[in-house]
C-alpha cells in the first residue's frame, strides 16, 4: 500500500442474542441481568413483535411469551392473563407508568400504541413487593423505543401493514433526533379494519374499528443521569357485537329498537354491504387516553434515585341507543395521577439496598349517560417497601417487604328519569323524587402486607437454579365492591358486595434454566394459593332461575372465597451452531385452576369445582431459519413455520352454564421476510414481514374467547353455538427507516 493511498474498509455488523447479559427493568428494584433476575422475566424485543401478525399488542405477547394469555372479544380486544389470573390481578405498564383504563371492563383493550413499543417484559408471579396492589398475577411492561441514532442527524420510520381477513389497514410514522444529550422523538399511528370473518360465521358484525395514536418524547441524558418527559394521545372507535341472529340462516341481525319494543330474536338482518366497510355503526365505544408521564433517573454517588411521575385520563362512551344514537349509554371519565420514587442506595456489606414508595390517586365521574354500573369515586393509594439482595458466591439471596393501605369513598349517586327522552340519567338528592341512592355513600380502607424471599444458584456458568417465594395483595376494585347497573357493552348487570376484603396469594415458584451452546432451555413450575378469592357468580333467585333485573342481559354478583392454581411452563430453544441461522423454538404451559370454598363446593358439586377464565394445556413450536448470508441487497432473509396447539378444555366453570367445554384444535403458520439494503455501506433501508395465519382456515373457539357465549339459541341448524375467532389471515408488513 502506498503512503498516499486511501483504502476504504466497510464493516457491517449484525445483532445477535445475548440472553446471559440482557438487562430488564421490570419485576426487580434495580436494572438487573436477565439471568440474575429474583423472579420469572420474559423478554419481547421488536423484531419478535414484528414476526408476529397481531391484531393488537397483547396478542404478540401471547404468541411469545408461555403462560400468557388473553380473553379477547374480537381481534382488537385482548385482556392479559397470567397463569390463569387477569384483569385486575394483571398490572400492565407503559413504560414503568401504570395503565389505568377501567381495566375491570371486558370489551376493550389495552390503550397503547404498538407500533411505537420497543420491547415487552413480562413478570410471571406476585409482584406486588414493588407495584403494590393489582399485580398479584404478573406484570406486563411495554417499553417505547429511544433514540439511538447518530447525533445531529434527524432519523425515522414508516410503517405500513395490510392484513386480508378484516382488510385491517396499519400506517405510522416515527422522526426522533439526539444531539449532545438531548433526545426528541415523536410518532403518529393510524389503523383501521372491517369486521373479521370466518368459515362459520363470514364476517362478525360489530367488530370493525378505527384507532389513532400519537406520542412525544423529549429527553435529556448526561452524566449526572437523565429525564424523559413523554405525552400520548388514544383515540378508539370500537364496534359492540352483541351476537344477534338469524334463527334459520345463522346470519347477523342489528338492534333498531330500544327497551321492550327490542326483540332480539326478531331483528333485521344485516345487510352484505354494512359487514363489508370501514364505516363504524351507530352502536359502538369511543376511547380516549390521554397520558403525560416523566422518569427522571439521578446518580447520588455510587447510589441513584428514580422518580416516576404521571397524570392520565381515560374517557369511555358506549353508544347502545339505536333509537338515539348520539346518547352515550356508559360515559365515564377516569383521571388518575401517579407517583413512584425509589433510592438504590450504595452497597453496604455487600448488601444492594432499594427503597421505594409509590402509588396514585383517581377520580371517576360518570358524565351524560343511561346507564350507571359504578358510582363517582375517589380512590387514594400509597404504599413503601424495602428490597434486599446480597450475593454469596455462586449464591444470590434477595428478600423484601411492603405495606400498602388504600382508601376508597364516595356519596350518594342519585339516578333519575329524564321527561324527554325516558332514559335514565345522573340526578340528586333534590331531584331524584325521594328515591334512594343507587350508590348509597360508603367509604373503606384496605391495607395489605407484601413479601418475598428468593434464591438464585448458578451451577454453572450456563446452569442456574431459581426458586421464589411470595405473597401478594390486591384490593378489590370498584365494580367487585360498588357495582349496581348494567354495562352495556359487556350485557352484563354486575352487583358488587362491600364486605370484600383484600385478596392475598401465597406463590411458590421454581425454576431451572440451561444456556447451552446449542441451545437454551427453561422449566419452571408454580403453585398459587389465594385467600379471599373474588369471582363473578350468575344471580339465581329462590326458585333456582336466573334473576333479570335488564331483560336481555344476565346478572352477575361478586363473590369471595378461596382458590388454588398451580402448573408449568417449559421453553426448549435450539440453535445447533453446525448449522448457522437455523432454530427450533417450542414451548409449553399448563395451569389448573381450583375452586377452594368448602360451602361452593358442598352444594354444587363438580361443577363448582374449577376456576372461570382457565386456558387449556397449550404448546408452540416454531421453525425459523435466517441466512448467514446476504444475497445481493437481501440480508437476515427468514422462512418460518410455527404450530400453535390448544388442547381441549375439560376442567371448567360449570356453575349457572358460565362456561362449557372448548374443544381443542392447531393452527398453522407460515412466515417469511428480509432486509433490504443499499449502497457500499449496506444501509438498511428497507424491511419486510409476511406471514400467513390459521392457513387451512380452521374454524375453532378459544376458551377464552368471550364471543364463544355470544348465542341466543338453544340449537342452530348447523348445530355451532356462539361465535367463532377469526379466519385465515395473510399479514404484510413494510418497515422503512430513512
Amino acid at each position: 500500500m502506498r503512503p498516499d493511498q486511501v483504502t476504504t474498509v466497510n464493516i457491517v455488523l449484525q445483532t445477535t442474542a445475548t440472553s446471559l447479559q440482557e438487562v430488564v427493568v421490570t419485576g426487580v428494584s434495580r436494572a438487573t441481568e436477565l439471568r440474575k433476575s429474583p423472579v420469572p422475566v420474559a423478554v419481547l424485543n421488536r423484531r419478535e413483535i414484528n414476526l408476529n401478525n397481531n391484531g393488537n399488542i397483547i396478542d404478540a405477547a401471547v404468541k411469545g411469551v408461555p403462560g400468557l394469555n388473553a380473553v379477547t372479544t374480537g381481534p382488537n380486544i385482548s385482556k392479559p392473563f397470567i397463569r390463569g389470573l387477569g384483569y385486575n390481578r394483571v398490572l400492565t405498564l407503559y413504560n414503568g407508568l401504570r395503565q389505568e383504563g377501567q381495566q375491570w371492563g371486558d370489551e376493550h383493550g389495552i390503550e397503547i400504541d404498538q407500533y411505537d413499543i420497543d420491547r415487552i417484559e413480562v413478570v410471571k408471579g406476585p409482584a406486588s413487593l414493588i407495584y403494590g396492589s393489582d399485580a398479584v398475577a404478573g406484570v406486563i411492561n411495554m417499553l417505547p423505543r429511544l433514540p439511538n441514532g447518530r447525533a445531529g442527524k434527524l432519523q425515522g420510520e414508516a410503517l405500513t401493514e395490510y392484513q386480508t381477513n378484516n382488510n385491517l389497514i396499519g400506517t405510522s410514522l416515527g422522526l426522533n433526533y439526539n444531539q449532545r444529550g438531548w433526545q426528541f422523538a415523536t410518532r403518529g399511528s393510524y389503523r383501521l379494519a372491517q369486521a373479521y370473518r370466518n368459515a362459520l360465521d363470514g364476517r362478525v358484525y360489530g367488530t370493525a374499528y378505527r384507532e389513532l395514536n400519537l406520542t412525544t418524547m423529549a429527553g435529556l441524558e448526561k452524566a449526572w443521569g437523565s429525564s424523559h418527559l413523554y405525552a400520548t394521545l388514544y383515540n378508539n372507535l370500537q364496534e359492540i357485537p352483541d351476537g344477534s341472529r338469524d334463527s334459520l340462516t345463522r346470519r347477523f341481525t342489528r338492534q333498531i329498537f330500544d327497551g321492550s319494543q327490542d326483540n332480539i330474536k326478531n331483528r333485521p338482518v344485516v345487510p352484505s354491504n354494512e359487514l363489508a366497510t370501514y364505516r363504524i355503526n351507530p352502536l359502538h365505544q369511543h376511547i380516549q387516553h390521554y397520558r403525560l408521564l416523566n422518569r427522571t433517573r439521578v446518580r447520588v454517588g455510587t447510589g441513584e434515585i428514580n422518580a416516576l411521575v404521571g397524570v392520565q385520563q381515560n374517557l369511555r362512551r358506549e353508544y347502545n341507543h339505536p333509537t338515539a344514537p348520539q346518547q352515550a349509554g356508559l360515559s365515564v371519565a377516569l383521571t388518575t395521577y401517579n407517583y413512584d420514587v425509589r433510592y438504590a442506595a450504595p452497597a453496604w456489606q455487600e448488601i444492594e439496598a432499594t427503597l421505594g414508595l409509590n402509588g396514585m390517586y383517581q377520580d371517576n365521574t360518570n358524565r351524560d349517560a343511561t346507564d350507571f354500573p359504578i358510582p363517582d369515586y375517589t380512590l387514594f393509594d400509597v404504599g413503601g417497601y424495602v428490597f434486599l439482595k446480597r450475593s454469596f458466591g455462586k449464591l444470590d439471596l434477595s428478600s423484601g417487604l411492603r405495606y400498602d393501605t388504600r382508601t376508597l369513598q364516595w356519596p350518594d349517586f342519585f339516578v333519575e328519569t329524564n321527561p324527554a327522552t325516558g332514559f335514565a340519567r345522573k340526578g340528586s338528592a333534590t331531584t331524584a323524587g325521594g328515591l334512594p341512592p343507587q350508590f348509597a355513600a360508603f367509604r373503606t380502607r384496605y391495607r395489605g402486607l407484601s413479601a418475598s424471599v428468593g434464591a438464585l444458584y448458578n451451577l454453572s456458568d450456563k446452569l442456574l437454579l431459581r426458586a421464589n417465594v411470595a405473597r401478594g395483595y390486591r384490593a378489590p376494585n370498584i365494580t367487585e365492591v360498588g357495582s349496581n347497573g348494567l354495562d352495556p357493552g359487556a350485557h352484563i348487570v354486575y352487583l358488587g358486595n362491600r364486605s370484600f376484603r383484600p385478596e392475598f396469594s401465597l406463590q411458590e415458584d421454581i425454576g431451572l434454566s440451561a444456556y447451552l451452546r446449542d441451545a437454551e432451555v427453561s422449566v419452571s413450575v408454580f403453585n398459587n394459593h389465594i385467600e379471599n378469592y373474588i369471582y363473578q357468580a350468575r344471580l339465581n333467585g329462590p326458585d333456582g332461575q336466573p334473576v333479570v333485573i335488564v331483560p336481555g342481559n344476565v346478572t352477575y354478583q361478586y363473590q369471595q372465597g378461596r382458590a388454588q392454581l398451580y402448573g408449568a411452563e417449559a421453553t426448549v430453544n435450539l440453535h445447533p451452531q453446525g448449522v448457522p441461522g437455523l432454530e427450533l423454538n417450542n414451548s409449553l404451559s399448563y395451569v389448573t385452576g381450583l375452586n377452594k370454598e368448602p360451602a361452593l363446593l358442598e352444594a354444587n358439586g363438580a361443577a363448582a369445582k374449577y376456576l372461570p377464565f382457565i386456558p387449556p394445556l397449550r404448546t408452540r413450536s416454531e421453525v425459523r431459519f435466517t441466512s448467514a448470508q446476504a444475497v445481493g441487497a437481501l440480508t437476515q432473509c427468514y422462512v418460518r413455520a410455527v404450530l400453535d396447539y390448544n388442547a381441549a378444555q375439560s376442567r371448567f366453570y360449570a356453575l349457572d352454564n358460565t362456561e362449557t367445554r372448548t374443544a381443542g384444535y392447531a393452527l398453522l403458520g407460515l412466515g417469511a421476510g428480509t432486509t433490504l439494503t443499499a449502497g457500499p455501506q449496506q444501509r438498511e433501508w428497507c424491511q419486510l414481514f409476511v406471514q400467513l395465519d390459521n392457513v387451512f382456515n380452521t374454524s375453532y373457539q378459544s376458551h377464552l374467547n368471550r364471543l364463544k357465549y355470544f348465542e341466543y339459541y338453544t340449537a342452530s341448524p348447523n348445530g355451532r353455538s356462539g361465535i367463532y375467532n377469526m379466519g385465515r389471515n395473510l399479514s404484510v408488513k413494510v418497515t422503512v427507516p430513512f
